[in-house]
């Protein structure tokens, strides 16, 4: 039959692939995290009731409604922080005064210090940041208003979802810091401890209010097993301590400040950099002291 001549065979497949690689969505980030709705629901619970009660009874299910409509059946590359905003509202609260803990390329390490905002509150430790921490979320034209094939990142388009909502999330968190801040770099980062562009950079650090920050405590902190990069009043980290001299601000800059470098040679005990003849102060007497001398050192005037 003529109406099954190979050029429209052809076109035909071509339509059939197409609408097939639509449906998928083949973008270089992780799809949508499975059950996301039964996880944001259930940290939010969590949060409110056991991780931190004092933020007060929080609407979780509208919570979760309004971080879904900023991304739900959307395209995912049109996606901005102003969608968020409603999110954001409903789950800000006071960040307690000298506990904000900012950060860059030294999660894991922060993540242990802060103590689920015990002993400082970073971003991941507020309620707007824990909810939606490690997980990956994006929209789709499908049945389904979520992509769980993939999601696009940065180098694909500006305007995805989790860019978009880390960006808010950021400048709203360094808009409510205040009082004593503390800044944790990674001085093993290859290309230096403080990168730009970043979230540090561009989001946080240039939304300080002045009016609220009384001063900032800059730790360059080298992997335990890393090289030193950077340290202060060097490379990367001397354009931040321009920066913040610029703009007014007091700080002071520690390189592998001794309480966190405490809480690094806990889990690392052997290590040459925790040896009595390392040069950095520390003894093996001093290393079986740790827990009790950390815990007191860093809850010390603690408020939360």
């Amino acid at each position: 039959m003529e109406f099954f001549n190979p050029t429209l065979q052809s076109l035909l497949f071509g339509i059939i692939f197409f609408i097939q690689w639509e449906a998928t969505n083949q973008w270089k980030g992780p799809g949508t995290t499975p059950n996301l709705e039964n996880i944001v629901i259930g940290r939010c619970y969590d949060y409110t009731a056991t991780v931190n009660p004092s933020v007060g009874k929080k609407n979780c299910s509208a919570i979760w409604e309004a971080f879904k409509s900023a991304f739900f059946s959307k395209d995912p590359c049109s996606i901005f922080p102003s969608d968020f905003e409603r999110y954001i509202n409903l789950t800000l609260h006071d960040i307690p005064i000298n506990q904000s803990l900012f950060w860059e390329n030294n999660k894991e390490l922060v993540r242990r210090l802060s103590d689920r905002g015990n002993r400082y509150m970073s971003l991941g430790d507020t309620l707007m940041g824990w909810l939606a921490d490690d997980l990956y979320f994006c929209g789709s034209s499908t049945d389904s208003g979520f992509n769980y094939n993939s999601c696009p990142i940065m180098s694909e388009c500006e305007h995805n979802a989790q860019e978009s909502f880390w960006r808010l999330a950021s400048v709203t968190y360094a808009k409510h810091s205040y009082g004593e801040i503390q800044i944790m770099l990674n001085g093993s980062t290859p290309g230096g401890g403080y990168p730009v562009p970043s979230f540090l950079s561009d989001f946080e650090i240039p939304n300080f209010q002045r009016d609220k920050v009384s001063s900032i405590n800059i730790w360059v902190m080298d992997e335990i097993d890393g090289a030193n990069v950077d340290s202060c009043g060097k490379n990367s980290t001397a354009m931040l301590e321009s920066f913040l001299s610029r703009r007014g601000f007091s700080y002071k800059c520690y390189d592998n400040y001794r309480p966190v470098r405490i809480l690094q040679c806990v889990d690392f005990p052997d290590n040459p950099k925790c040896s009595s003849n390392s040069g950095s102060g520390f003894t093996l007497s001093w290393i079986t002291m740790i827990p009790v001398w950390f815990a007191m050192i860093m809850n010390c005037g603690n408020t939360h």
